[in-house]
């Protein structure tokens, strides 16, 4: 005679299938090609592809005739129909516009004139201003600057390989360079970006705020770091062997007086001075993730964070829509305060609920930074943003094979995520600079 199963054990046993099961599916996923980039099964009903119909259609874009026309060309009318073979008649005469690249690469001699000087007798070179180097001899043959910041756009914006840009300049320009010159080229021009780095680097400390972030990389095939800072005109980024938090302090400085915003990690508890915004979205996602793995009974405190998260948010909305005065608001924030540290101070049966009430006893008064200051994010969605430019690049190519190209890599990935920020074209700043102009980005005063 089998033994009644108490309901206790029952429940037990379903959850352990479950977890199995979910743990089988995480396995078998890892080992797919295209594991790390599905999304799951789809819908049974997905949306109709497309635009939608009526008045949801959205901005009907269109590209604008161009403002000013280099070449004009006739198009005139057949002598007959192509159909019947009758005559044809004129009645009108319309204009297409059309944007094309040239194809013919420019090929420039330039004859420098070489002197000395009659006082010192030292040797005088003459410079044109479309120059991008004094060098001579077997070195005379160059690129000339945009051929060059075309090349880093390709291969740090772009994402393309040294030898799929070697691939493209010869395909569709006819000029042939190997992989090697390439990678010359990109650690030439972080060389050139490395007063515009420093200036930026030197910046970050004078920001109102900063968003820090940071992600695996890899040098040499050997495990890096790539650490990011937003600030409101400016991001740095820092290529380091560790995930040290002495990369943020020697670049903010201890005793850095601004707000952060950032996800929880334990260093920069260290910025003492600091005012502290924890990323609410991490949070949110963890409690997530909480009730989805959690037992019986152990769902609910997790749950109820969850909703006191997102009543601060929707306060903030509510308060940037004029629904709510600056009393109002300073009202429900304390109210919010008070519950959520009634949730938080008594001890919880459950090891997962307790870890995320001591971490949010430790941390809540930096959980209401932007209720505070309106205006400040409350998430740290801007060194996401940040880093997703240097992901997509380690995903296509995996990092840097050098420390010489990891230091270009952060220079020229700086320099171009401030000029996005700016609204400013990262190749025309880099010709700029390999052209020896002035070119400078704006920064803090």
């Amino acid at each position: 005679m089998d033994k009644a199963v108490c309901p206790t054990c029952r429940v037990l046993r379903q959850r352990i299938a479950e977890l199995e099961a979910q743990l089988e599916a995480a396995l078998r996923a890892g080992k797919r090609q295209a594991g790390p980039f599905s999304k799951g099964q789809p819908k049974k009903r997905p949306k109709k592809p497309g635009r939608k119909p009526g008045p949801d259609y959205g901005t009907k874009a269109q590209r604008p005739p161009p403002e000013h026309i280099d070449e004009t060309l006739e198009a005139p009318l057949p002598d007959v129909c192509p159909d019947c073979g009758g005559p044809v008649v004129q009645t009108e005469v319309r204009q297409q516009f059309q944007v094309e690249i040239p194809r013919q690469p420019i090929q420039r001699r330039f004859d420098v004139h070489i002197g000395c000087c009659r006082r010192c007798h030292g040797r005088v070179q003459g410079r044109h201003p479309l120059q991008t180097s004094d060098a001579l001899g077997a070195a005379a043959s160059q690129l000339g600057a945009d051929v060059q910041a075309a090349l880093v756009d390709l291969n740090k914006n772009a994402g393309l390989s040294h030898g799929k840009i070697s691939q493209v300049l010869r395909n569709l320009f006819g000029i042939r360079l190997s992989k090697s010159g390439v990678a010359h080229v990109i650690l030439r021009a972080g060389r050139r970006c490395h007063k515009v780095y420093q200036g930026l680097c030197q910046a970050l400390p004078r920001s109102a705020w900063v968003v820090p972030d940071e992600t695996g990389w890899r040098v040499g095939g050997q495990p890096a770091w790539l650490h990011g800072l937003v600030t409101p005109q400016a991001t740095a980024y820092v290529i380091d062997p560790t995930r040290s938090g002495q990369v943020a302090e020697q670049l903010l400085g201890r005793d850095y007086a601004g707000v952060m915003i950032h996800d929880g990690w334990s260093p920069y508890d260290n910025f003492l001075h600091a005012r502290h915004q924890q990323c609410l979205a991490h949070l949110l996602r963890r409690c997530r993730e909480m009730l989805h793995m959690a037992g019986r009974g152990a769902g609910r405190f997790p749950r109820q964070i969850h909703d006191r998260l997102q009543a601060a948010l929707s306060l903030r909305d509510r308060h940037a829509a004029g629904q709510i005065s600056d009393h109002g608001l300073a009202v429900a924030r304390g109210r919010l305060q008070q519950s959520l540290h009634g949730l938080i101070a008594n001890y919880k049966q459950d090891a997962g609920n307790e870890r995320l009430a001591a971490h949010l006893w430790k941390h809540q008064d930096q959980l209401w930074t932007f209720l505070k200051h309106p205006g400040l994010d409350a998430t740290n969605w801007r060194a996401e943003l940040a880093m997703r430019f240097g992901v997509i690049l380690r995903k296509v190519w995996g990092g840097n094979r050098t420390w010489a190209g990891a230091f270009a890599q952060a220079a020229l990935m700086s320099v171009w995520r401030t000029c996005w920020q700016q609204g400013r074209n990262a190749p025309d700043f880099l010709s700029q600079l390999l052209r020896d102009e002035p070119a400078l980005l704006a920064l803090p005063p």
